[in-house]
């Protein structure tokens, strides 16, 4: 019973909770569909963990969609055998996974340093960050350690075949059963933080920013001896 609810319940209701709750969110909420930024409050750490997060998850993401959505039989025809796959999928993954937790890692302690960082911080930011940093964590720890000094589990037989079933509407739930506990960590954790962006400020991600290279800039003035158009200060 909790094999069935894992892997054939507990993923359709976290997909039906992320799309209801994003249609609300956007049609009742549409003001809070985005990330304010803390630039204003401190400029140094954001730019480190910024940059390296988002590149970090950008090709983590890539690497995700070759290891899970594209099928073992796609490599085996154009010539890429298990061990070169392994081993390009163990680097990469590794050195955006360690992107990705270090830009997380900047992103919690700018939170805890900076008062009037911390003061503006809610309980769902930090718990978006604690899940990502959970789910990057467990991930590069799989690719750089596990998949080193245990065994390259080949996911391409197991959790591919039954992410892609997913979408069927025909999940292949047998095929989890014998997996590593920790991918099925990852897995279960990842489904929870995909059900959790409508309620955080990662429902950014789904906003395109198609208007911003021909939006004007916006201009900051300290109001200390700013003049009116008469002359007085105000």
């Amino acid at each position: 019973m909790e094999e069935l609810f894992l892997w054939t319940i507990f993923p359709y209701l976290c997909a039906t909770v992320l799309i209801v709750a994003l249609l609300y969110r956007f049609i009742y909420r549409g003001k809070s569909w985005t990330a304010p930024s803390t630039e204003i409050f401190e400029k140094r750490w954001l730019r480190i963990g910024s940059v390296v997060f988002h590149y970090g998850i950008i090709f983590a993401f890539i690497g995700h969609i070759m290891g899970v959505l594209i099928p073992l039989e796609f490599y085996n025809a154009i010539g890429v055998d298990d061990h070169t796959y392994h081993f390009f999928a163990i680097a990469g993954g590794g050195v955006a996974g360690l992107m990705v937790v270090l830009g997380l890692i900047v992103f919690l302690l700018r939170k805890f340093y900076f008062t009037n960082i911390r003061v503006h911080t809610s309980f769902g930011d930090y718990f978006a960050i604690i899940l990502l940093l959970l789910v990057a964590g467990i991930g590069t720890y799989m690719t750089l350690i596990y998949n080193t000094t245990v065994v390259a589990y080949e996911y391409r037989l197991t959790i591919g075949p039954w992410f892609r079933s997913l979408f069927t509407l025909r999940p292949l739930s047998e095929l989890m059963v014998a997996i590593p506990t920790l991918f099925k960590v990852h897995v279960v954790l990842s489904f929870l933080l995909f059900a959790s962006i409508p309620f955080t400020k990662l429902v950014h991600m789904f906003s395109f920013p198609a208007r911003y290279p021909a939006r004007a800039p916006q201009q900051y003035r300290s109001r200390n001896g700013y003049k009116n158009s008469d002359g007085k200060k105000i």
